[in-house]
């Protein structure tokens, strides 16, 4: 059980280790800023179509996986709204510091939505195969790295300190442990919740892609941007 733990935390901390290069790099210009959100927007959805979905099928049925990802599209732009509506309280005018701010934290949540179940993939891999649970872990790190990237980009360009992203970063880290953990706990879940999970962590991310990164990165250049994401997406469909 220890070494199961520690190839989990090994592998959610690569999340910090993401925002680590963004802060030993520097704030970027803008058109590195878009080939970078391009590059998490592309990893981000690799993760969803050949990773998270995929599972959520094999584990239930096309009607949970549905439900679940539409419940994470939904909750994502629950909070992006109410996110927005604080901060145009806060202030007359909306800011771009207060978007990449936004952006920032709705990228952190849908990375923590889907290491949940990410980890619960690494406890049931190592309760099949040591080598399945180490190769699960190895990859999830991995894709980890931009995904800490695009989770610490707009927050430096929102004004956040180090020790702030930083912070962020080790709490969306946290989470995959956590998963590990509950897995362990918990062998008995139902296929169908776990179906749910991995489709409702799939919504959050296409959301916080379709809504947030994309057009965001756009701004910056739209050449890059796709050159990122096609890089991104090559990044994971090499992985895995």
């Amino acid at each position: 059980m220890p070494d199961i733990l520690v190839s989990s935390i090994l592998a959610g901390l690569a999340t910090v280790l993401g925002g680590v290069i963004v802060l030993f790099l520097g704030r970027p210009s803008d058109r590195v800023l878009g080939l970078f959100l391009g590059l998490a927007s592309g990893v981000m959805l690799a993760v969803v179509a050949v990773d998270l979905l995929p599972a959520a099928l094999e584990h239930g049925s096309r009607l949970s996986t549905t439900c679940g990802f539409a419940l994470g599209v939904l909750l994502l732009a629950s909070i992006g709204n109410t996110l927005a509506r604080r901060q145009r309280r806060r202030k007359k005018q909306y800011s771009w510091r207060d978007s990449y701010v936004r952006m920032g934290i709705l990228v952190a949540l849908g990375i923590a939505l889907h290491d949940l179940p990410e980890g619960l993939a690494i406890g049931a891999g190592f309760a099949a195969t040591e080598e399945l649970g180490t190769l699960l872990a190895l990859a999830i790190g991995l894709h980890n790295i931009p995904e800490g990237i695009g989770l610490a980009l707009p927050l430096l360009y929102g004004g956040w300190s180090a020790w702030q992203i930083l912070s962020l970063c080790l709490l969306v880290a946290i989470v995959t442990p956590l998963g590990t953990l509950l897995s362990l706990l918990l062998l008995q879940l139902s296929p169908q919740a776990i179906a749910m999970s991995l489709a409702f962590a799939a919504g959050a991310m296409v959301f916080v892609v379709a809504d947030e990164l994309i057009p965001t990165s756009h701004d910056s250049s739209r050449l890059l941007t796709a050159c990122g994401l096609t890089f991104g997406f090559a990044i994971i469909l090499t992985i895995f």
